[in-house]
């Protein structure tokens, strides 16, 4: 069984407990997910199954949607509802005129410093194992992508908003941060993942409906939205087997990305190559 399988996760479970249960209901030792969610969030998960797993350093980077709400005037140490209260504010007084206008200013590429509560590593420690002890520490900002920041319904002190970002934005520092600048502060109340590049709630799969005749998304679709590189049979054979004169006759479709697909003649996925100024070298070789 190879391919990629969406789940719509539910609330409370981590992606690491997703993939337990897949590995159960499949019966395949051979699982892995494509970035993490919060045990709180739900929403979209791909999930790569059998030879599929050596698709995640490919699917981890793309970009994500999310429908989110925060509550502005109360702020926690984790920055969302699982946390802790650390202040309360009366935010009465903030309409829905002051959050659109604030809401540009976190739009393009901005600095955003990790939650303690993350997975980011300091000196080799995950943050959130420290905040379990107690500790914060100094965390460096670092550039993060948002694409689109759009309010989607606002009845104070509760705000609604859709957010279309890449790799390594936290949502919930979105929300803290907002209300920051708002003067209130802010905490994150809920967290819907609506899509992981190609794939969207519309392919997902509730966790508690799946079974060994799950449908899964082919290597080949998953990367549906990578430049191809089509192949004939011999050199199909050459590049299973690494014969790098081959492979050094292949040049990547103009305007292609980091990476390319390259498809044998029925259209299944032979490699993954990273392309260099149009030279494409193997990143990974598919069964």
């Amino acid at each position: 069984m190879t391919g990629v399988l969406v789940i719509d996760k539910p609330a409370g479970l981590t992606s690491f407990d997703v993939v337990a249960q897949v590995r159960r209901a499949l019966g395949e030792r051979r699982v892995g997910h494509t970035g993490t969610l919060d045990p709180m969030a739900t929403g979209v998960l791909p999930i790569c199954v059998g030879e599929a797993t050596k698709l995640v350093p490919f699917l981890v980077g793309g970009d994500k949607e999310y429908e989110a709400e925060a509550l502005l005037g109360v702020t926690t140490d984790s920055l969302d509802a699982t946390g802790v209260v650390t202040s309360e504010t009366n935010a009465s007084h903030v309409s829905r005129s002051d959050v659109e206008q604030a809401l540009p200013g976190f739009v393009g590429v901005i600095q955003q410093r990790p939650p303690m509560h993350s997975a980011v590593r300091v000196d080799g420690e995950r943050l959130y194992k420290l905040a379990h002890r107690g500790l914060e520490v100094d965390r460096a900002a670092r550039p993060v992508v948002v694409h689109a920041l759009t309010l989607l319904g606002f009845e104070g002190p509760r705000l609604r908003f859709h957010v279309r970002c890449g790799k390594g934005t936290y949502v919930r520092s979105l929300a803290a941060d907002l209300g920051a600048v708002l003067g209130v502060g802010a905490h994150l109340t809920a967290l819907r993942r609506t899509r992981v590049g190609p794939f969207s709630l519309e392919h997902a799969v509730p966790l508690d409906a799946l079974g060994p005749a799950a449908e899964l998304t082919t290597p080949a679709e998953a990367l549906a939205d990578h430049a191809t590189v089509a192949l004939d049979v011999d050199q199909m054979r050459d590049v299973r087997a690494g014969k790098l004169r081959t492979i050094a006759t292949l040049r990547a479709p103009e305007g292609a990305g980091s990476h390319v697909r390259m498809l044998g003649p029925d259209g299944t996925l032979v490699a993954v190559a990273e392309a260099h100024d149009g030279q494409l070298t193997l990143a990974r070789v598919f069964c």
